[in-house]
């Protein structure tokens, strides 16, 4: 069983180290000599673990159960967190494991909260990786994985739905290899459509690359200090918040649109409700802030990108929500708890669920009025299942438990309530920024080292959407 273990975990270590490729290309063209040697050498440790095991089980197929998935997913995302943090520790780009571990989570888990208090002092190719990070934990390294290497024998399909967020999981295709490359192609195509956009709209190239590795991922790193709002291009900030919408929205509709199954989108509940509640949101906060702006038309542009941000769970900045007018800052709030789409790169809640509690609590109402009736919730216009609706019921205890053992946990070290609830809220939703000392304009090093580690593992909790992570270091777990 180790032997199985270590060969995927390895295998996935294999392919992150791979992608060390990109930035170290970008430190041979800044001529960033000095951080060469931090990327290299975690790539052929990563290469010759991933041979060695490869090589040691390669007649062996490996079977998963239901409990070997969860575990290979748990520890595939703590080592690859790990690894991740080479290139910033070993550059000294960030001196401390603590903060490096932590920039590490953030960046896999596309947090995108960050340590770093000036972020342009770094060298360009840690920028890019910072980014890239969060592009390669948006879509998971598990899918690309078993994308890549179908031949590894593995229980492909239980490996994605132990890492895929929402609360189905299903197949495009007939063969899980065959969704996993699809759904990265799109993934794929879509990053390098905005990084050519950014580029026409007046970014550099790297900064392209960057921002479109970050708004795709939904993570929001960025390579400057201001972060979006440092270009003062209302074309950028346009071209992110129509990139952060779609990234939020449930892949498998993009593959429904290339194959003109359009009927799947004009049925699918999840995506109705998402355009509904982002509209409704920017309307408002627009109507809100005009008087802040002085301009209809940009006030538009700073509601429809905060409201992006925060519902993509991408965390970018263009404006400090928090000296706007108490009823946007209420919006805002809300937002924190909703999320993007099901099966998109998107943290939080997940707009489906919401969807199922509202027709659950409508049902409800029914049965108080016709307690005879037979009632059940239409997903998509076909009637769902029962146990969806109690699977719903479990998460959100977990997500209310989370929160307030996250936000007590910060409270000991010295956060006020406002900082440790929201800062709570977003970890575990993978937003990124908050209120309070959390707050758009400000970062995380300040942060006392234990709460940086208890952030870690709730920024893991929210991505593997705490089952995963729960589990895995659940005691009852490992008993035979």
């Amino acid at each position: 069983m180790f032997l199985s273990f270590a060969k995927i975990v390895c295998a996935i270590i294999g392919i992150v180290g791979t992608t060390y490729i990109i930035p170290i290309i970008i430190a041979l063209i800044c001529h960033e000599n000095e951080v060469l040697l931090s990327f290299i050498i975690p790539m052929i440790i990563s290469w010759l673990l991933a041979s060695v095991f490869l090589f040691l089980g390669k007649d062996k197929k490996v079977k998963l159960s239901i409990r070997g998935s969860f575990s290979i997913v748990a520890l595939a995302w703590i080592a690859m967190c790990l690894f991740g943090m080479l290139p910033l520790y070993f550059s000294g780009a960030i001196p401390s494991i603590t903060d490096a571990f932590f920039e590490s989570v953030s960046g896999f888990t596309t947090t995108g909260a960050t340590i770093v208090n000036n972020i342009e002092a770094l060298p360009r190719s840690i920028n890019l990786w910072r980014c890239q990070m969060h592009w390669l934990g948006g879509m998971g390294v598990v899918t690309l994985t078993v994308a890549l290497l179908p031949l590894l024998g593995v229980g492909g399909f239980q490996l994605i739905k132990a890492e895929t967020t929402g609360p189905e999981k299903g197949k495009l295709t007939p063969k899980i290899t065959t969704t996993a490359k699809a759904l990265w192609i799109m993934y794929g195509a879509m990053t390098a459509l905005e990084a050519i956009l950014l580029r026409i709209a007046g970014m550099d190239t790297i900064d392209a690359i960057s921002h479109a590795f970050s708004t795709l991922g939904t993570g929001g790193f960025s390579t400057r200090n201001d972060s979006i709002s440092s270009y003062n291009s209302a074309a950028i900030d346009w071209i992110c918040t129509i990139f952060m919408f779609l990234a939020a929205i449930n892949f498998s509709m993009y593959y429904h649109i290339l194959m003109r199954n359009f009927d799947e989108l004009k049925q699918d509940s999840e995506l109705k409700a998402y355009i509904g509640i982002n509209l409704t949101a920017v309307l408002l906060i627009t109507i809100f802030e005009t008087p802040n702006y002085g301009n209809p038309l940009t006030s538009l542009r700073y509601a429809a990108f905060q409201t992006q941000t925060i519902m993509s769970t991408a965390g970018f900045a263009t404006a400090d929500y928090t000296t706007w007018a108490p009823a946007s800052q209420i919006i805002i709030f809300a937002l924190f708890f909703i999320g993007g789409c099901s099966g998109s790169t998107g943290g939080g809640v997940k707009v489906i669920r919401w969807v199922i509690v509202a027709k659950q609590l409508h049902n409800e109402i029914l049965k108080m009025l016709h307690p005879h009736g037979m009632f059940s919730i239409r997903i998509n216009q076909r009637a769902g299942r029962k146990d969806v609706v109690f699977s719903v019921t479990a998460f959100f205890i977990l997500y209310v438990l989370l929160i307030f053992a996250t936000t007590f946990f910060a409270s000991i070290f010295g956060l006020d309530i406002l900082t440790s609830f929201t800062g709570a809220i977003s970890m575990i939703g993978n937003v990124g920024p908050g209120f309070g000392n959390l707050g758009p304009s400000n970062n995380c090093s300040f942060l006392a080292a234990p709460i940086k580690w208890w952030y870690c593992f709730a920024m893991l909790a929210g991505r593997l959407e705490f089952y995963t992570i729960l589990i895995f270091f659940s005691p009852s777990f490992w008993k035979k």
